[in-house]
């Protein structure tokens, strides 16, 4: 009998132990939800000859110190359908927002955050920040120095739309040059092309007319001249970030320094 109530006593409290181990877990989870909550959610925009893994870096990053993040899969489609769908994808996060685009994908962050309250801020990775009217052309042409369209090879769509890509043997040294190789080559054949005629569609009113506004300058970019950078960081009075050598696709070769800089946007507009 005695034997019985002991073990009796001994399972009752090997449940008490385990339900106060369910509890305190359910308590840290709920905890660890309620943090996430206080942070912004970050939206990443990628650009031309690019998807949506040249984030995966900085994403890991920014999941690790507790940020929501939605990697928008930009459809390079033309401006005002690819800010559109931008758009759309803001509408369905609850909360405020730190909204980063890189390359091209600069150019539709400035336009898909016009008038919504919960973009808090714009961060350009080696990005466009066109003003209105303005095109990526135009901003090429006025800054002139990039090899980008040396790279490029046409993919003729029919009635007389096309579609342009990086060729994949030139793609490490033109995008991704202090990348290590294997991953610039793997970008080379992940990348997704852009309409032509995309880089011809002139801008809206910039967003960066209100929302504050973070750049990051790599010294190195090939496609988009530093100097270009510069300007349209001044002009948008941005907090610039200048990263010495680095190439065009310094989201994929410097994920940790992208992430900080998104993570101080985050910080100084929450």
């Amino acid at each position: 009998m005695f034997t019985s109530v002991r073990k009796m006593i001994a399972l009752g409290a090997g449940l008490a132990a385990v339900v106060g181990v369910l509890s305190a877990a359910t308590a840290s989870g709920a905890a660890d939800h309620g943090n996430s909550r206080t942070k912004p959610t970050v939206v990443l925009v990628h650009g031309a000859f690019a998807d949506s893994s040249s984030w995966n870096g900085v994403v890991t990053r920014l999941r690790r110190d507790g940020y929501p993040v939605v990697a928008a899969a930009n459809p390079l489609r033309g401006l005002a359908s690819d800010a559109a769908y931008v758009d759309a994808t803001l509408r369905t996060i609850t909360g405020p927002v730190v909204l980063v685009g890189h390359s091209y994908g600069g150019t539709v962050i400035t336009n898909a955050a016009r008038g919504n309250a919960g973009v808090k801020a714009l961060v350009y990775v080696a990005g466009f920040a066109p003003d209105n009217g303005e095109t990526p052309n135009q901003i090429q042409t006025r800054f002139p120095g990039s090899t980008l369209g040396e790279t490029l090879e046409p993919i003729p769509l029919g009635n007389g739309a096309v579609d342009l890509r990086v060729r994949q043997d030139s793609f490490p040294q033109q995008f991704a040059a202090d990348a290590p190789l294997q991953d610039a080559q793997l970008a080379a054949v992940a990348q997704r092309p852009i309409n032509a005629a995309a880089f011809d569609e002139p801008s809206g009113a910039p967003a960066w007319q209100s929302i504050r506004s973070y750049f990051l300058i790599p010294t190195g970019d090939k496609s988009i001249t530093p100097a270009a950078h510069q300007f349209m960081a001044a002009r948008a009075k941005g907090v610039t970030v200048t990263v010495a050598g680095a190439s065009h696709a310094v989201l994929l070769s410097r994920p940790d320094i992208t992430a900080r800089l998104i993570e101080r946007a985050a910080q100084e507009t929450s």
